[in-house]
Order: structure tokens, then sequence, then C-alpha cells
């Protein structure tokens, strides 16, 4: 399977669960709120690589970012200036005390997914993440970026595709269970 392939794949079967406007919404919300709460306590972990101090925030967007690149150079930068200004706060509040950084890591990171939560229950789908926890956890940033380009409109080509896949996608599911 080609890129195009693998980042079709992957983004139909996450647009399925993903079609209601609130549940969207508060994805674009909620995303960047988890990630902000993931990338607190890991801004606190610092490692020296040619002097240069480097946070295990800092490693994880990276990987992220090279992993999207696999599947899409746009989205791909775009998520990654996105996510360094995420690392960017990140690190902020990771230099308060541990009572006050810890405090919003935890709230960020559990409000976030709360919200996840709600945005499907609107829609009455279940969480990809139920599903698929790792795959959800790699394909939600990107996903975030993916629609910040639809709402942009931008690559309304690769949108209308997508659509068109969840369209055959929900139609063979609706098949299948009658």
């Amino acid at each position: 399977m080609g890129k195009d392939g693998k980042l079709m794949d992957m983004l139909t079967a996450y647009a399925a669960a993903h079609q209601h406007p609130i549940n969207i919404f508060v994805h674009m919300i909620g995303i960047p709120t988890i990630m902000l709460g993931a990338l607190i306590p890991l801004s606190w972990i610092h490692t020296s690589i040619g002097g240069l101090s480097i946070s295990l925030a800092q490693l994880l967007v990276l990987g992220f970012f090279l992993f999207y690149l696999t599947l899409d150079r746009w989205f791909a930068l775009v998520f990654l200036a996105l996510a360094l200004v995420l690392v960017k706060l990140a690190s902020g509040i990771g230099v308060q005390p541990l009572a006050t950084s810890g405090t919003i890591a935890a709230i960020a990171f559990f409000g976030g997914y709360a919200a996840q939560f709600i945005g499907h229950a609107i829609e009455k789908s279940m969480p990809v993440l139920v599903r698929h926890p790792i795959q959800a956890n790699l394909a939600a940033p990107f996903f975030t970026v993916v629609e910040l380009f639809r709402f942009a409109g931008l690559r309304e080509d690769l949108f209308d595709e997508l659509q068109r896949r969840v369209e055959m996608l929900q139609g063979n599911r609706a098949k299948s269970s009658s």
C-alpha cells in the first residue's frame, strides 16, 4: 500500500467516528488539551545531547512528526509548528511548582479526555480510543491538523475522497448489521 493509501485508510477509520460538527469541535479543543496535559510532565525530564537540553516532550513531538511525515508532508509540518507551541507552553507550565504544574497537567489530560467522551455521546459513536487506544492517540493529533485544513478550504479533493470513503464504509456497516 502506498503513502496515499496509508493516509486515506487512517483518515477514513478516524473520520467515520467523527462526523458530527459538535464532536469535531470538541476534539479540536480536547486533543490539544490532552497533548498539553501529557507534555507537561514530559517537559520535566531532560537530557543533554551535544550541550543541547532536550526534553521528553520535544522527543515525543519529534517522533509524532517523523511518523506523520510518512503520511503527508504538509500536514506533518503544520502539526510540528502547532506542537512546538504546545511544547513551549508545557515547558513554561512545567517549571512551576510540582503541585501547580501537576494539577494543570492532570486537569488538562483528564478534562480533555472527558470532553472527547462527551463529544462521542453527542455523536452516538464509540470513541476510537476504546477500540484502538494506540491508533487513536497516534491519529488524533494528526486528524486535528487535517480538520484545520478542511476548515480553511484547503485540499478539497482529499476531503471529497475521504467523505466518499466514509459514506461507503458506513454503508457497508449498515448492510452487515441488517
